[in-house]
């Protein structure tokens, strides 16, 4: 399984980099995460550089897409060859996910069309602008296609790829080795509380 979480200049490290981490406690070998960025490296918005571990046309075939946020995302949807590429985005034939203002490139591609979204307060307005409904919550999906609102609602978005991808328990054991010492519990149930209801019936249930 490829899991590609698109980073573009100016992105937000918690955003990324988070969703990066939980993806990663699924240790198995078929499953890959990557950093799909456009080009070979790219500065966060507080001066972070990474360097991309896999191109757009690659994200376009992944398993599973989480887009990033970030301070230019208006300008990325604004690029004709970046949306290009990413018209290539199917949730037909993968996982769609959007991150805070990723949410913004969805909705610019027509993937949350008939699809309510979650995003950052921030971003907010220019997703309704597009058309999209914009819910007061954390994590919402519809079929292949999610979203989660607010820096540290990454793991939401993580754990419903790992619980979509490969198991509800997966899910839940990634979620408890980050959560806080003394509150996984909690963490994990109040992860689980926003997740589930958007999960098929055969992933609801962490063993």
């Amino acid at each position: 399984m490829h899991i590609a979480i698109l980073t573009f200049e100016g992105y937000n490290e918690l955003d990324s980099l988070i969703a990066l981490g939980v993806l990663n406690r699924v240790r198995a070998a078929d499953w890959c995460v990557t950093l799909a960025t456009p080009g070979a490296k790219v500065t966060s918005m507080n001066g972070v550089v990474v360097e991309g571990t896999a191109t757009l046309e690659e994200a376009c075939s992944a398993d599973a897409v989480i887009v990033g946020s970030g301070i230019a995302t208006r300008e990325v949807v604004e690029d004709p060859a970046i949306m290009k590429v990413l018209r290539g985005l199917d949730p037909a034939r993968q996982l769609v996910a959007a991150q805070c203002s990723g949410a913004l490139v969805l909705a610019r591609l027509g993937l949350l069309d008939d699809v309510p979204a979650c995003t950052d307060l921030t971003t907010k307005p220019w997703v309704v602008a597009a058309g999209v409904e914009v819910l007061d919550q954390p994590f919402y999906a519809k079929d292949n296609v999610a979203t989660a609102g607010g820096c540290l609602a990454s793991p939401y978005l993580a754990a419903w790829v790992i619980a979509r991808l490969r198991s509800a328990e997966a899910a839940a054991d990634a979620l408890h080795y980050v959560a806080p010492v003394g509150e996984k519990t909690e963490y994990v149930e109040r992860a689980w509380r926003n997740v589930s209801p958007y999960l098929p019936s055969a992933a609801l249930t962490p063993a």
